[in-house]
């Protein structure tokens, strides 16, 4: 091991900037390896090292996941691609919603028993999405891309409704991409989800461009002053029913002018449960231009995964309503 003098004065430039003291510790991320070709790490202290020998790349990378991506995209797979005899990777991402893990296997069995040794399926799931990754690796770059498009392709035609897109997105960045293209906005009332659902949304960079903002009228009294909720729609269905989402739904969306409005209310547990409504019992609604849809789910005790479920899947509701509203569908 060096201690490269370059790297140091990245890391001493790095923590007066910031007005931290620099400790030991932080100056051993200047210790590289000899003989090593460094990667420049311009979003953290910790350099990347490359070393070659023989036929094999050795690749050392911070452990931050932003970081180690960052160097991956500039500078480890130009380099990779550039030697002699390389082993050329493509990849292809579907994402996958509406439709179970195991269905989703059964429905593609046929496609995936074809494909060839140099094509590989992965299942990717989330709480709600799947997310297909097809990796494929070969001698030619051209084949071998075009080879794995051929049979992504061949999922997509067979998924149909189900395919969200066909990249590696998350549903709420494919939501506000397609909001702003379409020139649409978007607002949020909840009560059982507590403004997780907001949080997914702005936490992607460009959602003020069609996200006006949200509400949490979690008890009746702001349901009634904020939405216009009738007292008697309350009293009669309870706040936890189909009538009472489609009131606030409908009412945000009058209220603040926007084009769509999702709006969550359920028992997240692990109390509060009743015989008629046991503790997972959640009913989202989303109004649009010309209709509101509205769904219950029934999902367990878990507070956490109760929220996060609905969260996904209020915004999976959007994506259909959208889809049938703007015909956002897939093409090839």
């Amino acid at each position: 091991m060096r201690r490269d003098q370059t790297v140091l004065q990245h890391v001493t430039q790095f923590f007066e900037s910031r007005g931290s003291p620099m400790l030991e510790i932080n100056r051993q991320q200047a210790d590289v390896l000899e003989g090593c070709t460094l990667l420049f790490n311009q979003y953290g202290t910790a350099p990347g090292m490359l070393i070659k020998k023989e036929d094999t790349t050795f690749v050392f990378m911070p452990g931050v996941p932003f970081e180690m991506k960052h160097l991956m995209n500039t500078q480890i797979l130009p380099r990779l691609t550039q030697q002699e005899n390389s082993t050329y990777l493509s990849q292809e991402n579907i994402i996958v919603g509406g439709i179970g893990e195991s269905y989703l296997a059964e429905k593609i069995a046929d496609i995936e028993s074809e494909l060839p040794a140099s094509i590989k399926l992965a299942y990717l799931p989330t709480l709600t999405f799947v997310r297909l990754r097809l990796s494929g690796k070969g001698s030619d770059q051209e084949t071998i891309t075009a080879t794995t498009k051929h049979y992504a392709e061949q999922l997509i035609h067979r998924l149909g409704e189900h395919v969200i897109a066909n990249y590696d997105t998350t549903i709420e960045e494919f939501l506000i991409q397609k909001f702003i293209e379409h020139k649409l906005t978007l607002t949020t009332t909840e009560s059982c989800t507590g403004g997780s659902l907001a949080a997914m949304i702005t936490a992607i960079a460009g959602c003020s461009a069609m996200y006006v903002g949200g509400t949490i009228p979690y008890s009746n009294k702001l349901k009634q002053q904020l939405l216009g909720v009738r007292e008697e729609t309350l009293l009669q269905y309870g706040a936890v029913s189909e009538q009472t989402v489609i009131e606030m739904a409908e009412g945000a969306k009058k209220k603040f002018e926007t084009h769509y409005a999702i709006s969550t209310s359920g028992i997240a547990g692990p109390g509060g449960g009743t015989i008629d409504k046991p503790v997972g019992t959640v009913w989202v609604a989303v109004a649009g231009e010309r209709e509101t849809i509205t769904k219950k789910f029934q999902f367990q005790n878990d507070r956490t995964i109760n929220i996060e479920r609905t969260r996904q899947l209020a915004l999976f509701m959007l994506w259909q309503l959208l889809v049938k509203e703007h015909q956002i569908g897939m093409s090839l």
